[in-house]
């Protein structure tokens, strides 16, 4: 018997803590399903990026195990409701020698068994649990909003290095188009048609042109280290996407009611939800303050061994058993401050989360009106490009022919050359809004 109490006490001691949950306190999960893909050789869906990122992300790793420390915390609490069992043993070795006497040494051995078991303390231990039970379903709601907010910023990362992918693209698109300018410029100057001023307006053009495909492939660059940052990646990590195709759906909503969008945020948004866990965390510590006032009653138990074996004297033991009643009378003012401490501090909770809800509601209405606009900047961006497309041409035959001069024609390619920019934003602005108005709701 005595050999499964030792294995029992050294398991208790050795064993890592997330090792054992004999209380039940460890529920939240890590993320699961990660993308099984060579991200620097094979194309990646917007999915497969969300998922890696949730995978590897070390800010979303660190949010996860502050889970685990309030889950732990649960677990303490629930502990309480227990009784505790204490094991002390001594051995020592004494000296006595009384005048005109001789010296007497002693090697006394003692053990004792205690046990306390808390019946009744008017509340305070389920006030406790409560409290740390809130605390986990905060940072449960906080790690989801840290998850949500990871989401958001590798969708962002993500449609930000495509937007930058395409804007070189475009850049390279217009720097041929000028080069065609400069081309027939040149040759319409060798025919004496036009003036050196035609030629070297449309090489100031063509050479700027140059300096913009230069700065929009740094920014290719730049964007690909943030999406790759987020995916826990070396900056210099290639990687090959899949663009996302304008269909009806992205300018879909599940409602065109903002108001119904603001109330499936009150209802969902994390940080929310997470506030009110921490409100009524308050509110049960103001309660497990108020019982420190209060007497509780316990059950205690002790027995005890002692043995002089050495000189073969008798043993002694002693048994008690009974109810221990403990009322602190006076504690110098402190436990009524601390009662009074955990009501500012509930009273501040609940203000803390009047202003939440604001914060929130403002955020969705926010995000609506710039997915609105968004919206109706990309279909009137489709419109201008058309138009600049087709003044486009019709200036460079008129240049061809004589016309028209070289002002008109570079003109109409700086406009063809916005157009085509301002569509690739104004298409990426509007994932990108709707993307922020789920997130403003609590959805990814």
């Amino acid at each position: 018997m005595k050999k499964y109490v030792l294995l029992a006490a050294l398991c208790s001691v050795v064993l890592p803590a997330a090792a054992l949950d004999p209380l039940g306190a460890y529920q939240v999960r890590p993320p699961e399903g990660c993308v099984d893909k060579d991200v620097t050789t094979q194309m990646l869906t917007l999915d497969d990026v969300l998922q890696i990122s949730l995978c590897t992300n070390p800010a979303l790793a660190a949010q996860y195990m502050s889970v685990k420390a309030q889950e732990a915390a649960l677990g303490a609490s629930r502990a309480v409701y227990l009784p505790s069992v204490t094991l002390t043993g001594t051995g020592q070795i004494t000296g006595e020698k009384i005048e005109h006497g001789n010296y007497q040494q002693n090697e006394p051995l003692t053990g004792k068994a205690e046990a306390a078991w808390l019946l009744f303390d008017f509340g305070g231990r389920e006030a406790r649990q409560s409290s740390a039970r809130s605390y986990v379903r905060a940072a449960s709601a906080q790690y989801r909003a840290t998850m949500q907010d990871l989401l958001l910023s590798v969708q962002t990362a993500y449609l930000n290095l495509l937007a930058a992918q395409e804007s070189l693209t475009s850049a390279k698109a217009s720097l041929e188009t000028y080069q065609r300018s400069y081309e027939e410029a040149q040759k319409r100057y060798k025919l004496g048609m036009v003036s050196l001023s035609d030629k070297l307006q449309a090489r100031t053009r063509y050479e700027q042109s140059l300096l913009t495909v230069v700065q929009q492939e740094n920014q290719v660059e730049q964007t690909r280290g943030n999406l790759a940052m987020l995916l826990n990646l070396q900056p210099g990590t290639p990687l090959m996407l899949e663009a996302p195709v304008f269909d009806d759906n992205l300018t879909r909503l599940p409602t065109e009611d903002v108001q119904t969008l603001m109330n499936q945020a009150l209802a969902n948004r994390p940080e929310l939800l997470a506030q009110e866990y921490n409100q009524d965390a308050a509110k049960a510590n103001l309660h497990a303050a108020r019982t420190r006032m209060m007497p509780t009653i316990s059950a205690a138990a002790s027995a005890a061994l002692g043995d002089n074996w050495k000189h073969h004297q008798l043993y002694g033991v002693q048994n008690a058993a009974g109810l221990v009643l403990s009322w602190p009378i006076f504690s110098g003012f402190s436990n009524m401050y601390a009662a009074q401490q955990a009501s500012y501090s509930y009273k501040q909770a609940q203000n803390q989360t009047q202003q939440v809800k604001r914060q929130v509601e403002n955020e969705v209405w926010r995000a609506y009106q710039n997915y609105k606009t968004a919206v109706s900047s990309y279909l009137i961006s489709q419109t201008v490009l058309e138009s600049a497309e087709e003044n486009h041409r019709v200036a460079f035959k008129y240049y061809e022919v004589g016309k028209t001069d070289i002002l008109n024609l570079l003109t109409a390619v700086a406009q063809l050359a916005d157009a085509r920019q301002n569509k690739i934003t104004a298409f990426y602005n509007l994932l990108l809004s709707k993307a922020n108005l789920y997130r403003s709701i609590g959805e990814n």
